[in-house]
C-alpha cells in the first residue's frame, strides 16, 4: 500500500481553520483516507470538549515528559499553553496509507516540513485583520491584552503566507471549505463531488 500524505492547515486564530478542519474530516468523500492525529495539549478543557476525542489534556509536567522521550511530531507553546502530535499515531496512519490532516501553527508547520519535506501546505486567513478582530471579539472570551496578542502574533504568522503552496481566503465559510475539499481530493487522488452533496447531514 502507498504511503499517505501529510496535509497542514494553519492560520492565525479567527481564520476559521479549525472550523474546516472539522468539515473537511466530516466529509463523506474523504472519510476513511483523510484522518487526524488527537493532539495532546496543557491548556484547560472547554465546556464543549471531551478528552480523547478533541484532545488530551495533561499536566505540564507530563507534557515535558513526553516531549524529553521523543513522542511528538512536532510540539509548540501557543499563548501560554503547550501543544504536540503524537509521532506515532502520524507516522502508523502514513504507513498505512492514511493521509493525516494537521491543523497547527506556522512554528509547528516549519518542524513538520522538515521530517516530510512533501507535506502539503495549506494557510487559511480572512481577508483583512479588521475581520479577524472582529471575529476575535465575537468570541467573548478574549480580553483586551489577549486581543492585542492574538492580533499581533497573527501580523507576523500572515507574513509566513507566501511560504505555503495554496492560500485560502475564509471570508466566507461555505466557498472556502469548498474550495479546500478540492485542493485536498487533488492532492489525495480522490475524485471530489459537489460540495453540497458529500456535505453530512445535521
Amino acid at each position: 500500500m502507498s504511503r499517505g500524505k501529510i496535509i497542514i492547515l494553519s492560520g492565525p486564530s479567527g481564520a476559521g481553520k479549525t472550523t474546516l478542519y472539522k468539515k473537511l474530516l466530516a466529509s463523506r468523500r474523504l472519510r476513511g483516507k483523510l484522518v487526524k492525529t488527537i493532539s495532546i495539549t496543557t491548556r484547560p478543557m472547554r465546556p464543549c470538549e471531551r478528552n480523547g476525542r478533541d484532545y488530551f489534556f495533561v499536566s505540564r509536567k507530563m507534557f515535558m515528559h513526553k516531549k524529553t522521550a521523543g513522542h511528538f511530531l512536532e510540539s509548540e507553546k501557543v499563548f501560554g499553553n503547550y501543544y504536540g502530535t503524537p509521532q506515532k499515531q502520524a507516522r502508523d496512519f502514513l504507513a498505512a496509507g492514511k493521509h493525516v490532516l494537521l491543523c497547527i501553527d506556522v512554528k509547528g508547520a516549519r518542524t513538520v516540513c522538515r521530517k516530510f519535506p512533501r507535506a502539503v501546505k495549506i494557510f487559511i486567513k480572512t481577508s483583512s485583520l479588521a475581520i479577524l478582530k472582529k471575529r476575535l471579539r465575537k468570541r467573548g472570551s478574549e480580553a483586551g491584552s489577549v486581543m492585542d496578542v492574538r492580533l499581533e502574533t497573527a501580523r507576523r504568522e500572515l507574513r509566513e503566507a507566501k511560504h505555503y503552496d495554496y492560500v485560502v481566503v475564509n471570508d466566507n465559510l461555505h466557498k472556502a471549505a469548498r474550495k479546500l475539499y478540492k485542493i485536498v481530493c487533488s492532492k489525495i487522488q480522490a475524485k471530489p463531488e459537489s460540495w453540497n452533496k458529500i456535505q453530512p447531514k445535521p
